[in-house]
């Protein structure tokens, strides 16, 4: 849609082509680029059709459409459309009891499936007691639809995912992260409408973790945890409700992720044998900072031996063709390896050069050339990984034998990755007002 809106602001009549499944897709990302109403032609051409009769057959329906939809004068709507967003909503919404409430945001497709902390001025208010930044500070507009970014409206959605004011420095971060990085101004683009369901996941580093109590040991990324749940589940709900990535609408995932609901795990530094992640990307280990990465897949394995080879081999088993890779070694593993003589790095370039597939030659699975000339021999093979920084190797999880990879999308390498978290002044007094919200099971 993006290039039918370039040809028509260069004044060449041009038409969009969507499969049917997409056109919400469409109309929402021509509406971002106050063109609401370009003209689009549906089509049940399967999606990444390889069938030329299917695709043939397909084009043939729609050829007159296409010629009409380029010749056919503007109504009086084309030539002065009229954005379609609300205006000048009252600043309270809604008044009701807790049950309409609920059903008063679900309606407006502002949750995210689940009930909501009712952002009344109070509790805004009290969220914002976690930054020296004035509300109306305005960070940038986050895409795709180029909704504007205040500090009052990362509040008031941390507040509905039910988020302490102690997690607001940590959501703040990751917001500005989403905007000024690459990820956050093209890839997220890609990664939230994508239908390859990609999911946010963050990574915490720095004393913070402490400070706000976030699980690093069993369990990490399980339900349970205040913080963890709530930092991922604001994130989500800023993404959607600023950012405009609504699903069905914008974000066509086919299959979904249930990662988007929340994928937040600090790393457990104390117990590494490693410098952490942030101070791999040149921040103090006395910084606390927050990593981003937009996975597709996450599982857990355990290795054929306990030994660094048996640890590492079962690392590269499980190798696979993305962007990112977070390799999430348990302390005991990581102390193995560590006493072993691997580094971070030796850990790298290992898997950059071992992790390997069988080069392909068939022009049906896409031919492998090497700089488009020579064609593969049979038994060659190619890297997995083709560079060793896509890997970022995290110590956290519980006793036990497994391990766990969380693989997808995240920025270009060398690209904005990692955040520096800001504390307010009044960091101290906040912490300690929040110190006691920590779960305390009865043991039996």
């Amino acid at each position: 849609m993006y290039d039918v809106i370039s040809a028509e602001e260069k004044n060449v009549p041009a038409v969009g082509i969507f499969n049917d499944g997409f056109i919400e897709d469409a109309r929402s990302a021509a509406s971002s680029r106050a063109m609401p109403v370009i003209r689009a032609v549906p089509s049940a051409i399967p999606c990444e059709a390889t069938d030329l009769s299917d695709i043939d057959s397909g084009v043939l329906v729609i050829l007159d459409k296409v010629v009409e939809a380029l010749t056919k004068p503007l109504t009086s709507e084309e030539k002065t459309p009229k954005s379609r967003e609300p205006e000048n909503l009252a600043r309270i919404v809604f008044n009701g009891n807790l049950d309409e409430i609920q059903r008063f945001f679900y309606k407006r497709g502002w949750t995210d499936g689940l009930p909501v902390i009712p952002p009344t001025e109070e509790k805004v208010a009290e969220m914002l007691t976690g930054t020296d930044l004035a509300a109306d500070t305005f960070l940038g507009k986050l895409i795709p639809r180029q909704g504007k970014v205040t500090i009052e409206k990362i509040a008031i959605n941390a507040v509905m995912a039910g988020a302490l004011p102690t997690y607001l420095p940590v959501i703040i971060a990751a917001t500005r992260l989403l905007l000024d990085s690459e990820t956050g101004f093209q890839g997220f683009c890609t990664f939230g409408v994508s239908t390859g369901s990609w999911a946010p996941f963050w990574i915490i580093n720095g004393p913070i973790r402490n400070d706000i109590h976030l699980n690093n040991s069993s369990g990490m990324l399980s339900p349970g945890n205040i913080a963890n749940a709530a930092i991922g589940r604001a994130m989500g709900l800023i993404i959607k409700n600023l950012g405009g990535v609504r699903k069905g609408i914008e974000d066509m995932g086919v299959m979904g992720n249930p990662l988007k609901y929340t994928a937040v795990a600090a790393e457990n530094e104390e117990q590494s044998p490693w410098e952490p992640l942030h101070v791999e990307f040149g921040l103090n280990k006395s910084d606390s900072a927050v990593t981003i990465a937009f996975p597709q897949c996450y599982l857990q394995h355990w290795p054929v031996s306990t030994d660094d080879e048996g640890i590492l081999r079962s690392v590269q088993d499980y190798l696979h063709g993305a962007f990112t890779h977070n390799i999430i070694f348990n302390p005991t593993h990581a102390r193995i390896l560590a006493k072993a003589g691997w580094t971070k790095k030796d850990i790298k370039e290992f898997l950059t050069e071992f992790g390997r597939a069988p080069a392909r030659r068939d022009g049906k699975s896409g031919a492998m050339l090497f700089k488009g000339r020579i064609t593969p021999r049979p038994g060659e093979t190619t890297r997995i990984i083709r560079d060793p920084r896509v890997i970022r190797i995290i110590v956290a999880g519980g006793p036990g034998a497994f391990m766990a990879h969380v693989f997808g999308g995240g920025p270009t390498p060398g690209h904005s990755e990692i955040c520096k978290i800001d504390l307010p002044k009044n960091w101290d007094k906040l912490v300690a007002k929040y110190k006691d919200m920590v779960p305390n099971h009865i043991r039996y």
